[in-house]
């Protein structure tokens, strides 16, 4: 398998240094409370790089890159939208917007965000235990 994980060095320049501090706090906050596969893909037509994390052959959410731009994707199938919902008025109206705005496919909402800061990692937290529990224990000293 071609290796096209991109270092630090290569993010910053493409990405810029303050979304690169921006990807990596919400790659630690990711794996902080998910034990997930990581992979490097190219990013298709859109973005130069693809990092997903997926376990058991499910995709819990993916990071993106390109110039000056990352994103952040999140798929919400027919019951996690429902579980969505039905909470909806506690996410930030950022997220509501990007929700209502996102296209339904037969699969469910592909949810992308485009962060510039860290104001929305605890919504993304929670769209993501929509989708999985964390399966990380906390390791307390």
């Amino acid at each position: 398998m071609l290796n096209i994980a991109p270092d630090a060095e290569q993010m910053t320049a493409l990405v810029g240094k303050s979304l690169y501090e921006v990807w990596n706090q919400l790659c630690a906050l990711i794996d902080e409370k998910y034990d997930m596969e990581c992979t490097w893909n190219k990013g298709g037509k859109a973005w130069a790089y693809e990092y997903k994390y997926r376990r058991g052959g499910k995709t819990l959410c993916a990071l993106y890159a390109r110039e000056n731009c990352i994103g952040f994707m999140v798929i919400l199938g027919k019951d996690e939208r429902l579980k969505f919902e039905k909470d909806r008025e506690s996410y930030t109206k950022e997220v509501q917007r990007i929700y209502d705005e996102t296209q339904t496919y037969h699969d469910g909402k592909w949810m992308m965000f485009e962060p510039a800061d860290t104001s929305l990692f605890d919504d993304f937290i929670r769209l993501l235990k929509i989708k999985r529990k964390p399966n990380r224990k906390l390791i307390t000293s």
